[in-house]
């Protein structure tokens, strides 16, 4: 294979070398260039020797000497450089599956690409990897990968993915672990079918892989109101979701016995659901996992009480409203509270909204779309500004789920919007409007 070049940085190397957009690059340094993992595994060599074939078809070779990881210029059309992979399994959970009919297409594919595991950290099932690409990826020492485990019991893993390569490939957590490349993992849990028992096994299976294994997140199921023709699946109660707690801890206490540390975490809502008190910001050991919803609560108030303790405002004339969503709404109650107390004349009114679009049980503000925000700030006065979840917004910044603009919210409501930053400190600059 090849990757064709589709663009020359003006000025850089490869420029200089009169390399050229078209050109396709065979390989570097004998060594075939098929992705993106290929290209930057291999461009950080100080001596290159490009193999190329140019839009004619004719061959070759262009000698580079460079500093150690500088740039050399080339640009390709995706960050890929390949066609991104989709996911083969047919999970009982998936949440894809629960959306909605007239979404913008995008939000239907089912990436499964452990490319995107090291460029961005997204979660891999590894039912997609084969042995080559295993070894390529121990060659590389790419690390850490990112690894949707679920059960690490090989024919319930099967059931759950409804994929017959599900059991086989939990082979490879074993493989690199013992390569030594780092691992950070998920379970997301459905009552009944992986927790419980299930889940005890799976955490002492993981357990026999650290230190490769440096975490250990369980994630409830989120269940959307369209799941019509799918996999029967209950929601976690109180009384369940406290057991799936109770579960994590003692498997902790045991770990620490032995090692000094936990890397088994439970996420945020499972707290919420057993309406229990949230671990502080020390517990979560440098939050491994925030991605998954583990820690994001201990870290927000832990940065926003540092960040209000510092500010030296005491006085504001400021009226803000804040979006949140239902899970989030007792915690930026509390913090909006803080900063009202300490600062005189701001004035916060938090608004938690329902997500009509997903169902009454998807409470988290990155699912909230644009028209439930509206519904629920309709004959509200939203004072001088509206501030938003950034979380709730596609990558690009400015569409809501449901394909809303920001402006198109901001001209329906009349008010001027901000997104929130993700950090404790950003929101209280919202707050205050950056003062």
């Amino acid at each position: 294979m090849a990757v064709t070049i589709n663009g020359v940085e003006a000025g850089s190397i490869a420029a200089k070398k009169r390399i050229s957009a078209g050109d396709r690059l065979l390989s570097i340094n004998g060594n075939a260039i098929n992705d993106v993992l290929d290209y930057r595994f291999y461009i950080n060599d100080t001596k290159l020797l490009l193999s190329l074939e140019t839009a004619q078809g004719k061959s070759k070779l262009v000698l580079i000497k460079k500093d150690e990881f500088k740039d050399i210029g080339l640009e390709f059309e995706t960050y890929l450089m390949d066609r991104q992979r989709s996911c083969k399994n047919k999970c009982i959970f998936c949440f894809i599956d629960q959306l909605p009919k007239g979404l913008r297409k995008s939000l239907y594919f089912k990436d499964d690409d452990s490319r995107l595991s090291f460029l961005f950290g997204n979660y891999i099932t590894l039912t997609n990897l084969t042995d080559e690409e295993a070894e390529r990826i121990i060659k590389m020492h790419i690390s850490p990968v990112n690894v949707s485990v679920q059960t690490m019991n090989p024919e319930l893993r099967v059931k759950m993915m409804a994929n017959p390569k599900a059991g086989e490939s939990l082979k490879y957590l074993r493989k690199f672990a013992g390569a030594g490349i780092t691992l950070n993992t998920q379970l997301v849990l459905c009552p009944d079918i992986n927790d419980g028992k299930e889940l005890e096994f799976s955490l002492n299976e993981l357990s026999k892989l650290y230190p490769a294994v440096q975490s250990i997140a369980a994630v409830p199921v989120g269940l959307s109101d369209h799941r019509e023709g799918l996999y029967p699946l209950k929601p976690y109660t109180e009384k369940t979701a406290g057991e799936a707690i109770d579960i994590i801890d003692r498997f902790n206490e045991k770990f620490k016995e032995e090692h000094g540390e936990i890397i088994a975490y439970a996420a945020d809502e499972f707290y919420l659901k057993a309406k229990r008190p949230m671990p502080d910001a020390d517990y979560y050991n440098g939050f491994p996992q925030l991605e998954n919803g583990v820690g994001m609560w201990a870290l927000l108030k832990d940065e926003f009480e540092a960040a209000l303790d510092d500010c030296k405002l005491t006085k504001l004339s400021r009226k803000v409203t804040v979006v949140t969503g239902e899970a989030a709404y007792p915690l930026i109650s509390e913090l909006s509270k803080k900063a009202e107390n300490k600062i005189k004349g701001l004035s916060v009114q938090v608004v938690p909204v329902k997500n009509k679009l997903l169902g009454s049980m998807i409470t988290v503000s990155g699912l909230l779309c644009g028209s439930d925000i509206a519904d629920a700030l309709s004959g509200l006065s939203l004072g001088d500004e509206l501030i938003i979840p950034p979380n709730c917004l596609r990558s690009e910044g400015d569409m809501f789920l449901d394909d809303m603009t920001v402006d198109g919210l901001s001209d329906k409501l009349g008010v001027k919007i901000t997104q929130n930053g993700s950090s404790g400190e950003d929101l209280l600059s919202a707050l205050t409007g950056g003062i």
